[in-house]
């Protein structure tokens, strides 16, 4: 899909702005290890800049300096979310346990990436319940989870304990990998830094069997936003490269919100021969192309039309093709939740596989 420049411009300057500063808000509190009302106290007064900002704070304030004198104000009530607290009188939707999952057929794979905004504090809870009531209804085997923050981890291990839970980070925000206890057997997991990021991304690998079958298992959150693309790019080959290097035997899986725009991926010399993007592959159904649509989701309130698809899918296959073939390709979260919002700005992703015994 080629983007043009007022699309390209009105995300810049829509989601941008305000979830690029919320972004920049958890960078600065994770470095200087300060609470969010400080960390955007300091990057407002020193217009945005990251670097400045922190030079302010860090460096001992001059005599009579507004930033240094000035008594910070406690974080804005209600601003610091307990998912942890919520009371269990919600749908029994919301609450995934081994007793509640569908029963599981060998002859199928499935999976849901998303990326749930765990940035975005308002109306979290009734959010998160949103997400896990998708979790409950479909009973995925593995879980792609991208913008998750600790108060959102905790819920998932309250509200999804058939699950395991393996997260690429442990403060600000990150991504994080579910596997089904029941079904998906975890053998190893490893975080691989991306050397040159400004917002805190990595790739999160596990390895896991399923069905007899061994898999690698990847998902990441490339740098957002136009201005990053020649880090986006980087990351991506990096990407590229370790579903390479998996061991020949293994399917390996790549999913979670890509931040690419198509000619990006032109540039760095498309994809390999043998990795695929499984929504081409499928016949680039429209029904699920775009993932960030602004003109259907209201979260962000950005009254510009953008459609994007940020969030991809990556498949290699095991040397030995055939044992888990890509089958279809369906979006979630399309409907409002008794809150008036949608679980997230992005639409997830949920992904079935044939599985050949």
């Amino acid at each position: 899909m080629e983007l043009g420049s007022g699309e390209e411009a009105a995300r810049d300057e829509g989601e941008p702005e305000a979830k690029r500063r919320r972004l920049l808000c958890v960078e600065f509190a994770s470095v200087a290890s300060c609470d969010a009302a400080v960390a955007q106290g300091y990057l407002a007064e020193n217009n945005w800049e990251m670097e400045t900002a922190l030079n302010a704070y860090f460096e001992p304030a001059a005599e009579g300096s507004a930033v240094g004198s000035r008594p910070w104000p406690p974080a804005e009530p209600g601003r610091c979310v307990d998912l942890t607290n919520e009371e269990t009188t919600d749908s029994a939707s919301s609450k995934i346990s081994s007793e509640h999952t569908q029963q599981e057929d060998g002859s199928m794979f499935s999976f849901i990436t998303w990326n749930i905004d765990g940035l975005d504090l308002n109306s979290l809870q009734e959010r998160a319940q949103g997400v896990c009531s998708y979790l409950a209804l479909y009973s995925p085997d593995v879980v792609f989870l991208q913008e998750v923050i600790p108060p959102y981890v905790s819920y998932l291990k309250k509200r999804a304990s058939s699950y395991e839970i393996i997260t690429g980070h442990e403060e600000g925000y990150f991504t994080a990998i579910m596997l089904k206890k029941s079904r998906v057997k975890l053998k190893s997991q490893e975080i691989i830094p991306f050397p040159s990021t400004k917002m805190m991304r990595n790739l999160l690998c596990v390895h896991v069997s399923l069905s007899g079958n061994e898999l690698c298992l990847m998902t990441s959150h490339l740098e957002s936003t136009r201005g990053h693309a020649k880090e986006r790019m980087n990351q991506l080959k990096l990407v590229l490269k370790k579903m390479q290097e998996a061991p020949e035997s293994a399917t390996v899986i790549f999913a979670g919100d890509t931040n690419l725009r198509d000619q990006e991926v032109t540039k760095c010399g498309g994809l390999p021969s043998n990795i695929l993007d499984v929504w081409e592959f499928l016949g680039k159904p429209k029904h699920c192309q775009y993932t960030w649509d602004t003109q259907m989701n209201s979260n962000l309130g950005i009254p510009a039309t953008c459609k994007l698809r940020f969030d991809r899918i990556f498949f290699r296959a095991a040397a030995e093709e055939g044992h888990i073939i890509p089958r279809s390709l369906d979006l979630l979260g399309l409907e409002k939740l008794d809150c008036g919002r949608f679980p997230s700005d992005h639409w997830g992703l949920l992904c079935n596989l044939d599985v050949i015994l």
